[in-house]
């Protein structure tokens, strides 16, 4: 299940990704963010899968993009050849996506951490977007990932100093979830993958919609696609299996259909 630039394998019902130019420090070039998305696609549609992690090695997550490609590009190639475009694919990923990251995050690898649902760090990780150092901007979404996950003010502040924030920091202003020690990362990162395996997977895609929506629409449209979800939710077996387990006080069994 290998492919060049990445490590697949599967945890129960996880799906992992493991990023893998360890020379480059994950640094993630074209062929690898085609490659992880190729992948994330696949998980998604495998009825086996419930959750998707992505993760790196134990020195970094992804230190950023390939500065080397990059220093080939004009404004002519980046327009026809679009290289984000890849990157809009992940948005429409249904099931719950877990980073888990130790090391470095910076860059584009900050900005693939950013477009999981979750966040596992080490105590010891390091998130940011030092492209300003090198007269750029971030270009796969981390301007506005970042902004909504904590807000203008201090969005702009860490973008445009470039400097890195602590997991501590990231944590204290929403950006990850979880913080535990390096050696723990994967660990951490499977076992919240295995507590979501036990929800109802039609609900978690549904609070998933939902939630992507909050962020981007007026309360009101936002309040319109959630009703429509729950009302739907009653068309799925794990809807009845779910309610009556609580009448017979016992766990459910959901098989996301």
């Amino acid at each position: 299940m290998n492919k060049e630039h990445i490590k697949v394998d599967t945890d129960g019902s996880a799906g992992v990704i493991e990023l893998h130019r360890p020379k480059a420090a994950n640094a993630l070039n074209r062929r690898m963010v085609d490659e992880i998305v190729e992948q994330m696609e696949a998980f998604d549609r495998d009825e086996t899968i419930r959750v998707i992690v992505v993760k790196g090695n134990t020195k970094a997550f992804a230190a950023g993009a390939d500065i080397e490609e990059m220093m080939k590009d004009s404004p002519l190639s980046l327009e026809f050849t679009n290289p984000f475009a890849v990157w809009d694919r992940m948005m429409y990923i249904k099931k719950p996506m877990i980073a888990a990251v130790n090391g470095f995050a910076l860059g584009g690898g900050f900005e693939l951490a950013l477009h999981c649902d979750l966040i596992v760090a080490a105590e010891d990780a390091k998130f940011g977007f030092p492209e300003i150092n090198l007269g750029v901007m971030p270009g796969a979404g981390g301007t506005q990932l970042l902004t909504k996950a904590m807000g203008k003010a201090k969005a702009l502040e860490w973008i445009w100093l470039g400097k890195p924030m602590d997991a501590q920091e990231a944590m204290h202003y929403g950006v990850i979830n979880r913080v535990v020690a390096p050696e723990l990362v994967k660990e951490e990162a499977l076992r919240l993958a295995g507590q979501l395996s036990e929800q109802a997977p039609i609900s978690m895609r549904f609070i998933k919609e939902a939630v992507q929506e909050a962020i981007d629409t007026p309360l009101q449209d936002g309040l319109t696609l959630e009703r429509k979800n729950f009302y739907l939710a009653f068309a799925s077996q794990d809807q009845k299996e779910g309610m009556k387990a609580f009448a017979e006080k016992r766990r459910p069994s959901f098989k996301g259909v």
